[in-house]
């Protein structure tokens, strides 16, 4: 499998983050992550990491996880001719929403998805704010219909979950699908008769 790009804004949800990049990480997927200067302030604010590398992101269990610094807007994932699978940003705040709607790129999470875009690869901005203004929602069909996928982390609730992992888990299982990922995560629907 080609490699991934995650992104990390400043929305609230970092545990999404984290999960995302511990399950890439166990499928042994070569994974690139851009953490935005508010990106890292919510992983401390929320998960009291205070460092931003694979044994803080993966649980220790290291994986191929690869940390550019956002001011690098030369890395490799901001470039084309660098090959992927695709992009996720978790969480996708309003504002990183707005640049990219608006191509601008202030930092390498920015670059590296408007490069995605570019490249016609899978671009998902799982999007955490609530509610959303009509500038947001523009933006999302401004970049939905540039190709990207928007994917609200709104967990749905038929798999009855009995924990914050198990909504976590709904979340991370459905962006690992979109972005073509397999994981053995309990997200399927199965029709129940009564």
């Amino acid at each position: 499998m080609l490699p991934v790009i995650v992104g990390i804004t400043g929305a609230s949800g970092a545990l999404y983050a984290k999960r995302v990049i511990e399950l890439l990480a166990a499928a042994d997927v070569e994974t690139h992550l851009a953490v935005s200067t508010l990106g890292r302030r919510l992983l401390f604010d929320e998960l009291g990491i205070k460092r931003v590398d694979a044994d803080a992101l993966t649980g220790g269990r290291g994986g191929r996880l690869i940390v550019h610094n956002d001011n690098d807007v030369g890395a490799t994932i901001a470039s084309g001719s660098f090959l992927t699978q695709g992009m996720v940003i978790v969480p996708c705040s309003s504002n990183t929403l707005g640049k990219i709607a608006g191509g601008i790129t202030d930092n390498l999470v920015q670059r590296a998805a408007a490069v995605t875009l570019k490249e016609r690869r899978r671009l998902v901005l799982a999007y955490r704010e609530s509610p959303m203004s009509h500038i947001d929602i523009l933006n999302m069909q401004r970049l939905s219909e540039a190709g990207a996928i928007i994917a609200p982390l709104a967990p749905g609730f038929y798999l009855l979950p009995k924990s914050l992992d198990d909504i976590v888990d709904f979340m991370a299982g459905k962006l690992l699908d979109l972005l073509g990922v397999p994981h053995e995560l309990n997200t399927r629907w199965e029709s129940r008769t009564s």
